[in-house]
């Protein structure tokens, strides 16, 4: 062919896919549609053109188009890598783990319960094998990423309801492809009956191996491009190989689901990425790979949609009913499954609740368009299946697709609206107005000093001041609207924009680079249930996600296990480093909160909603500060140094931009700008390093390193040592309650506590003790000691303590010590002690 013909051709199609956006827009159906409906156009045009006599000149065109290589490799191996990719990248990860529930059910659970129900309907009204009907299964079982994801973002509906159908149209894609290559099998080996178990075995084979393909791939991929890290282009030449190498090594050398090594290796790079790249190289790597899935989910529906024509030239009348059990067995699965199984999950507390009018949108949302046309396509290449299935399986897949695209996607957009998903809730109406009237207090603020700069005209300032305020003071008087916002929902509204406001100075800090890209992921989640948790459940949803984003979560508490029971630390070193740098985070973003309640939240929703933000504000501080002190108390002087690297990195910070100011102005060249930025640079990667934290603990030179203990022997030290146990404690976990006789004493060995009593609050941490003023007074303990941070404690009985206390002058001024701190007479206690002994 005329490499002349193809490329003018591939330059038309870019034409088309720049004139299918605003057609879209302009007939308000989704762009994929449009896509689709032009490539069918364009393939039935060719075909008319070259059997009719009308004209033979458009003939060599034509036949260029019909002989484009399209074959099912070309959307398996070149296109699909880069949709999945890139959606991967797109993802908010941390969010869609709190629905992971309904996406693995519909994803896998759901694929395989369509795949069986096609399969076996089409089975009773055909004379097709039962092979061949549960490879039609497969093929239209799986919902199309392209399709699915670029109408959900088309339409604006719930950030809740895309993620999930995000997350079922990248997962299932595994599922269908693996059970369709198990299906292609049976089929081309003439087995007429496979044996489901055999087949449905192989799964986690083909799942377990993807995982591992892809995250190595991306871990590998990951430590070249930080080698890279200085070269931009380099960077990013290396991502849009990962992908492709992910899915091939998957394929072909390991055997297992391409599918699964490309979506995980994009979400290994998603959750590590932002912390080991530049935060602008990640940026462009960003927008780079959503260029590229853009044409690339274009040219597949295009080219897909070229092939309708020819799949369905032999249609027959009887086809239409095999079509028509198709769907109706499709959408009954599916139905199944969203009103049958999630429901039940919900009602046995495996699963969240997902609401009835989002399980309908996903009902009718399950698009299918070029993975099932790809999978059909390969089904008619192969030489080895019987013609009959060959026409079979293209026509009933072509169909149901079309079905899809055609009849649920144009009515798509209706369907949101009549189930109510595309209005705003009363509070979003509220917030909305809230929104535009502190938006016009800041342009009129902003206009005025722009006045005052540029001396205008008085007349002219007066007039346009004037319109000005009348819509603002509309403004401000609607969103202060009583009637409509009742208390509850102004101190709801105002949540929702601090927690907004705590996200936009996030990404600020990330910006300027005061907080890394990668502490700013885990933080930037907890904003965004902070959003959500206000949304949903007002104070008290804002107040448990607050609880939540500082308190020790399950990983954190098994790697405490782990490294307490069997000494593996490198977990626990990573995850407490990854806490004090999150808690020193939200403490400076925490910070820059209480100007904008004052001049903002006060403004729109009155001092009352503005105190009571206030205090839940000072609350969250205290919650964080209590955290720090914690791991101070635990970890002394890592706190300090964490400190000192943030100190380092605002001046390097700041150093850059006076070095950007004296370009801009000409006070230095170019030359001297790069190599001021070069070295810079190289200083920024040195403070970019967290310090290392030793959490190590062995128990007999722990002992000796005792301060308490330091006037002791070596042949005290090893008796002590074996007199001591080993105590570990979780966070909050209650060590000493109120009114309980004490019968040991606790020496802190790692972590801290915090000691309540008649109204006071001590914290205690590493070297010091407890329960020793208890037992010395011989009474009962009025105090409730608990954990603040994951602790270890010596243990120690009174009999030894107290013989302990007769040799060591270290201990009795500890006693003293702590004596005084309580207002008791440390000698006349000492002295009875003695007089005991």
């Amino acid at each position: 062919m005329d490499i002349v013909l193809i490329t003018t051709i591939i330059a038309s199609l870019f034409l088309v896919i720049g004139a299918a956006e605003p057609l879209s827009a302009r007939l308000r159906l989704p762009y994929t549609v449009i896509l689709a409906l032009i490539g069918i156009l364009i393939g039935s045009g060719a075909i008319f053109f070259l059997r009719t006599e009308l004209t033979d000149a458009l003939n060599p065109v034509a036949e260029a188009i019909l002989a484009l290589p399209i074959r099912s490799n070309v959307f398996l191996y070149v296109f699909l890598p880069t949709l999945l990719f890139q959606a991967t990248l797109g993802m908010n990860l941390r969010r869609m783990l709190d629905d992971w529930v309904p996406i693995i059910v519909l994803a896998v659970v759901a694929v395989v319960v369509a795949t069986l129900s096609v399969g076996y309907a089409l089975s009773w009204v055909s004379t097709l094998p039962l092979a061949a009907c549960l490879l039609v299964g497969a093929i239209v079982s799986t919902t199309d990423p392209s399709a699915v994801v670029s109408i959900f973002r088309s339409i604006s509906a719930p950030r809740r309801l895309s993620r999930i159908i995000e997350g079922e149209s990248l997962l299932n894609d595994a599922a269908a492809i693996a059970l369709f290559g198990l299906f292609m099998g049976f089929v081309m080996i003439g087995v007429p009956d496979p044996r489901l178990g055999e087949a449905l075995a192989q799964f986690p084979v083909l799942i377990a191996g993807g995982v591992l393909t892809g995250w190595f791939a991306a871990r590998l991929a990951i430590w070249i491009m930080a080698l890279f890290s200085a070269h931009e282009l380099a960077l990013i030449s290396v991502s849009v190989a990962l992908p492709y190498l992910a899915y091939i090594g998957a394929e072909q050398m390991v055997g297992a689901s391409g599918v699964i090594a490309v979506v995980a290796a994009g979400l290994t790079l998603n959750l590590a990425g932002p912390g080991r790249l530049p935060p602008q190289s990640w940026i462009n790597l960003r927008e780079i790979w959503d260029l590229l899935a853009h044409w690339a989910g274009a040219l597949i529906f295009i080219l897909a949609a070229l092939l309708i024509p020819r799949l369905l030239e032999d249609v027959r009348i009887s086809d239409f009913a095999l079509i028509g059990v198709v769907v109706i067995a499709a959408i009954a699965a599916r139905a199944m499954i969203l009103f049958g199984l999630l429901p039940l999950l919900t009602l046995l507390r495996i699963s969240p609740v997902v609401e009835r009018p989002y399980r309908s949108a996903i009902l009718w949302g399950g698009l299918r368009g070029a993975v099932t046309l790809a999978l059909a396509l390969a089904v008619t290449e192969s030489t080895r299946v019987p013609l009959e299935v060959k026409r079979v399986v293209g026509i009933l897949a072509t169909g149901f697709t079309l079905f899809t695209l055609l009849v649920q996607g144009s009515t798509l957009r209706s369907v949101i609206k009549r189930l109510g998903l595309d209005r705003l809730s009363p509070i979003d109406e509220a917030m909305s107005r809230q929104v535009v009237a502190v938006a016009l207090q800041t342009v009129r603020e902003d206009v005025a000093r722009t006045t005052e700069d540029y001396a205008l005209t008085h007349d002219v300032v007066r007039s346009e001041a004037k319109v000005f305020g009348e819509r603002l003071d509309n403004a401000v008087k609607t969103a202060e609207d009583s009637d409509h916002i009742l208390d509850r929902d102004r101190i709801t509204l105002g949540l929702i924009a601090l927690a907004g406001f705590e996200r936009d100075t996030i990404l600020q800090k990330v910006r300027e680079r005061t907080i890394s890209a990668r502490m700013a992921e885990q933080i930037l989640l907890d904003a965004d249930r902070l959003i959500e948790g206000a949304r949903v459940g007002g104070r008290s949803g804002y107040q448990r996600a607050a609880r939540r984003s500082v308190a020790y979560g399950r990983s954190l508490r098994l790697a405490v296990v782990l490294h307490a029971r069997f000494g593996l630390a490198s977990v626990l070193v990573r995850m407490t480093a990854d806490r004090f740098e999150r808690l020193l985070s939200q403490r400076l973003i925490l910070r820059d909160l209480d100007d904008f309640i004052d001049g903002r939240i006060r403004r729109i929703h009155g001092r009352r909603v503005a105190d009571l933000l206030q205090e839940l504000l000072s609350r969250r501080i205290e919650m964080v500060e209590t955290g720090l002190d914690g791991l101070r108390l635990q970890y002394p002087g890592y706190a300090e140094e964490l400190e000192r690297r943030f100190i380092r990195r605002t001046a390097l910070r700041l150093e850059e931009r006076e070095y950007a100011s004296m370009r801009e102005d000409g006070l230095i060249g170019a030359e001297v700008f790069t190599t001021l930025m070069q070295d810079l640079t190289k200083r920024r990667a040195e403070a970019e390093h967290r310090p290392s934290l030793d959490i190590s603990l062995k128990r007999l030179e722990l002992v000796r390193q005792f301060p308490l203990f330091a006037d002791l022997d070596d042949k005290a030290v090893r008796r002590l040592n074996r007199a001591l146990k080993f105590r570990y404690v979780s966070p909050d976990d209650i060590i000493v309650r109120k009114e309980t006789l004490m019968k040991s004493v606790f020496f802190i060995a790692s972590g801290a506590v915090e000691l309540e009593s008649t109204g006071q609050t001590w914290r205690l941490g590493r070297g010091e003790m407890f329960g020793q003023v208890a037992i010395l007074m011989k009474n009962a303990r009025r105090a409730e000691v608990r954990a603040i941070a994951p602790t270890t404690l010596l243990v120690l009985d009174i009999a030894r303590f107290r013989a302990l206390l007769e040799k060591s002058t270290a201990l009795q001024e500890a006693v003293k010590d702590s004596c005084k701190k309580r207002g008791i007479d440390p000698e006349t206690l000492l002295g009875d002690v003695k007089k005991t002994a």
